[in-house]
């Protein structure tokens, strides 16, 4: 299973080579994705302030929604997770909340753009960097 934060949807809005293939893959049902509602946030937000545009986004969250699994932050197991998260490795809150509730998924590798996501280290996680 793969976890995907919210820079992999940025690389695939600007169309990013490596996040374009992937998320193919997901389209096509070859594997399974995640996402943190967080990401939908995060996403919803930049398009309000201009960084991304809203009709975009809009497509965006509505392919979400139809193709990757969501975790929702509706339980203290996820909150938990990521209060140590955050706490032991000094990852931001939202990054923190969105890494727990992908680890909680259960994913092997995840798609990032965000330096304290990669800077994670778990046995059996992959983290891979879209941006190199």
């Amino acid at each position: 299973m793969t976890g995907l934060d919210t820079g992999f949807f940025i690389e695939l809005l600007k169309g990013n080579n490596k996040a374009v293939e992937e998320w193919k893959k997901i389209v096509d049902s070859e594997i399974d994705a995640v996402v943190c509602s967080l990401t939908i946030y995060e996403l919803k937000r930049l398009s309000l302030k201009g960084g991304l545009s809203v009709a975009a986004v809009q497509l965006t969250i509505e392919a979400i929604l139809a193709v990757c699994q969501v975790v929702w932050i509706n339980n203290c197991e996820v909150l938990d997770d990521a209060a140590r998260l955050s706490h032991g490795s000094a990852i931001p809150a939202v990054d923190a909340i969105i890494l727990a509730s992908l680890l909680q998924a259960g994913v092997q590798t995840i798609y990032s753009t965000d330096r304290h996501i990669q800077s994670f280290k778990k046995k059996g996680v992959g983290i891979i960097n879209l941006l190199t």
